[in-house]
């Protein structure tokens, strides 16, 4: 390990340059090669694209844009779809390591985020899936190191003349309105920010008129980012912000127990997958004394150690780490969590732990460098598992994948029925009572025409709702494609002359079961399409 850390000291751009293009081709070869289906929510995001909003029911209106700008690079496909994720993965990665090697002058810590970075399951399936956490992770990013050049004097950023102080505070605005536009949790940029200008304000570390600065590219990138989903929410009776309340426990089922343990243990399970267990422990280790120096009012000097953050980065990696990762801890026990509700406090957690990682490589005492570099091995070795886990023999209960698989033979099949049980092939569509299967058969039923989502069971409102139905249909036949029989519904029993009996698939994937489904032809659509307006 001493050599590898003499090699990243002499060439840290090579080992960067190595660290992403090399899972990055990993990457495309393996979204290219179609072994995973789209995830439900990939296929509701791309189905989003077909008709271009302001925002939407759930998220805001940027990873349609990009999902659209990328299809029409590589059409409507799994890589289309997924090629945003693997470009935002490498600018991420291009903004860490820069800004570490050259603003924060650790170009040995760069090169060990980069590496825990690309072995952390959380960023590699960033960098695989098409989600709402990619660019957000993104604009995050470059916000946390906006906001840490703009508390720097003018000569320690700028080394030309003539350059304007703002650019700082024009990009964190720019990139937190954008980062709104990703995911309504970028809002939580704003305090994170307010709360570490106030701790280097006490340490005397912020420039004169800095704080007229920093609030008003705060609100510039509020009214960005937020307006338009302002404007479509009040439009549509506010109801993505409901939806969000119901989320996070605010209103709703969720709201009326104030404390519970059941879900706990799931939500921390989950974080340990997510970083893996010895990266967090890393993040810990770095993140004490890194609390410890930033509320040391005291000193304002900075450090010039590797493998040690000064006085500001120690703030800002702080703030952007514990709050976020000890409040959702603290959230579990009251309401479900999802595990990715954490996603941005892992960036500066990453860059704790490759602290820690940079330290130990370069400890004298030998037990220390063998950890790290056990560590070190072992992501890698889970890296490669993960690029391979199609080989690997994994019970289907152990397979984290099994959700992703089966889908483009669910479409094959719901498509092959349209045009052999029904009279007029061009007369059928499909629909289902959830929006992920829904979502799921628009892109995969061949021909992609869209897919409708039935209100036929108390669930919560989706996008598909808050779209016009099929009743300009009338005559037409059906597929209606359910994830478990429950036998016969009577809303669909109005809806149609005559419901076949049900049909049950088993779907697979290198020739071992897969998922289920249970699938009915509908014959003599009727007009009637159920509907709960006003519910959320």
């Amino acid at each position: 390990m001493s050599s590898i850390l003499k090699s990243i000291e002499k060439h840290p751009a090579l080992w960067a340059l190595c660290l992403i293009v090399l899972p990055t081709l990993a990457r495309i070869a393996f979204v290219a090669s179609g072994q995973l289906n789209l995830v439900q929510d990939e296929a509701q995001y791309w189905d989003w694209t077909r008709n271009l909003q302001l925002t939407y029911y759930s998220k805001g209106p940027l990873i349609a844009l990009i999902i659209k700008t990328w299809t029409s690079v590589f059409g409507n496909t799994e890589l289309g779809v997924r090629f945003g994720s693997i470009i935002g993965s490498v600018m991420t990665q291009c903004v860490l390591f820069y800004c570490i090697a050259k603003y924060w002058r650790k170009p040995v810590v760069a090169a060990a985020t980069l590496l825990i970075f690309n072995t952390m399951p959380l960023f590699v399936a960033l960098g695989l899936l098409m989600t709402t956490d990619n660019s957000f992770v993104f604009f995050w990013t470059v916000c946390l190191f906006s906001l840490y050049q703009s508390a720097l004097p003018r000569e320690s950023i700028f080394h030309g003349p003539g350059q304007p102080r703002t650019v700082p505070f024009v990009v964190m605005a720019a990139s937190f309105g954008l980062g709104i536009l990703a995911k309504y949790t970028m809002l939580g940029f704003a305090g994170l920010a307010v709360v570490s200008a106030l701790i280097m304000s006490v340490s005397q570390l912020l420039p004169q008129r800095y704080w007229r600065r920093l609030l008003l590219a705060l609100t510039a990138g509020v009214i960005i980012g937020f307006l338009p989903t302002l404007i479509w929410n009040m439009q549509n009776d506010f109801v993505g912000y409901k939806h969000v309340f119901y989320l996070i426990g605010v209103k709703g089922k969720q709201a009326a127990q104030l404390i519970r343990f059941d879900r706990f243990p799931e939500y921390f399970g989950s974080q340990l997958g997510l970083a893996l267990p010895w990266w967090l422990v890393f993040a810990f280790i770095a993140g004490v004394p890194a609390v410890r120096q930033a509320l040391d009012f005291r000193s304002n000097r900075s450090s010039h150690n590797e493998s040690q953050p000064d006085k500001r980065q120690a703030i800002i990696l702080s703030v952007f780490f514990w709050p976020m990762w000890l409040f959702f801890l603290a959230w579990s026990f009251h309401a479900k969590v999802m595990p990715n509700w954490t996603t941005v406090s892992y960036v500066a957690g990453a860059i704790l732990a490759a602290f820690t990682l940079t330290r130990y490589m370069a400890a004298s005492r030998s037990k220390a460098r063998k950890w790290a570099g056990g560590f070190t091995w072992a992501s890698l070795i889970i890296l490669t598992l993960a690029f391979s886990y199609h080989v690997l023999p994994l019970p289907d209960s152990l397979n984290i994948t099994h959700r992703l698989k089966g889908w483009q033979e669910l479409g094959d099949t719901v498509g092959e029925l349209a045009e052999t049980k029904f009279k007029d092939p061009s007369k059928v569509f499909f629909f289902s009572d959830l929006y992920d299967m829904t979502a799921e058969l628009s892109f995969y039923v061949p021909g992609q025409k869209r897919a409708y989502c039935a209100w036929i069971d108390d669930r919560r409102m989706n996008q598909y709702d808050l779209w016009p139905g099929p009743q300009d249909r009338k005559g037409w036949d059906a597929v209606f494609v359910r994830k478990h029989h429950t036998g016969s519904h009577p809303e669909v029993a109005k809806m149609f002359r005559k419901i076949s009996e049900p049909m049950y698939i088993t779907t697979t994937y290198n020739g071992r079961p897969a998922r289920k489904f249970t699938l009915y032809l509908c014959y003599g659509y009727t007009g009637y399409w159920p509907e709960h307006p006003g519910r959320y």
